[in-house]
């Protein structure tokens, strides 16, 4: 199996160590310095490849995206910070009818633990005594505040707890309302990632952690969702991958 990385940082050499590992061949690697505006993303240029793995910013990888589905290639995509545009996205994806795999956050770990949350959340919505909140750590060159990834768990939570209705990502300043869910952040040093999930009452406190140790596993999810959507047309997260 032959992938392309759109964006090579720290994420994408770790992919490129554990791609060896697997036995994926990077075919082709696409930068800031062949890849300005997306121009380097040609069907010439991708002729051999099977999926493209995307790490860029969120500034390009919309941009990204689009060039790839004109070539008529699948992409998986981890960047995050560009989900305001989702919909365009979508619709670029059918037209051009590839497939197209995103997800906030490509941790095996993290995603099952999402999983857990959601049982976890239905439970705790049944006795109002509890309220819920999330907290998230990441190091201070993270671009997007709060994260992809609490957006996602705070999507989790929403979808499982009735009376939880929005998330209030900003700093407050005063009272939240009953109906909304508080997601935290904190920018500090190199920390890989870190969500808690707090269920507090009068009576206790309950939470929920995942902490990433280093980037592999993040890469590690990244590739077993391009072996997963190889051949495969259509919309698809890390849920569909991930047999729970």
């Amino acid at each position: 199996m032959n992938i392309a990385l759109i964006g090579y940082g720290k994420m994408g050499k770790e992919i490129e160590r554990l791609a060896k590992e697997r036995g994926i061949t990077v075919s082709k690697v696409f930068d800031i310095n062949n890849n300005t505006g997306s121009l380097g993303l040609t069907k010439d240029a991708l002729k051999s490849v099977d999926v493209c793995v995307e790490f860029s910013t969120p500034a390009t990888v919309v941009d990204n995206i689009e060039a790839v589905a004109k070539c008529g290639k699948n992409i998986v995509v981890g960047a995050t910070g560009w989900y305001d545009r989702l919909e365009e996205v979508k619709k670029i994806v059918k037209e051009k009818k590839i497939g197209f795999l995103y997800c906030a956050n490509f941790s095996l770990g993290l995603n099952i633990f999402a999983h857990i949350l959601a049982q976890a959340a239905h439970v705790f919505d049944k006795y109002t005594e509890y309220d819920a909140a999330i907290s998230e750590v990441h190091h201070r060159g993270k671009a997007d505040s709060p994260s992809g990834t609490a957006l996602m768990l705070g999507s989790t939570i929403l979808h499982a707890m009735k009376r939880k209705t929005e998330i209030c990502g900003d700093t407050v300043h005063g009272q939240i309302k009953p109906n909304q869910l508080h997601i935290s952040s904190t920018r500090v040093g190199n920390v890989t990632g870190t969500h808690a999930v707090t269920f507090d009452s009068e009576a206790d406190c309950i939470q929920l952690v995942h902490t990433a140790k280093s980037r592999a596993g993040f890469a590690l999810g990244a590739l077993v969702a391009a072996e997963w959507l190889k051949g495969k047309k259509g919309i698809y997260t890390m849920r569909d991958v991930i047999t729970l």
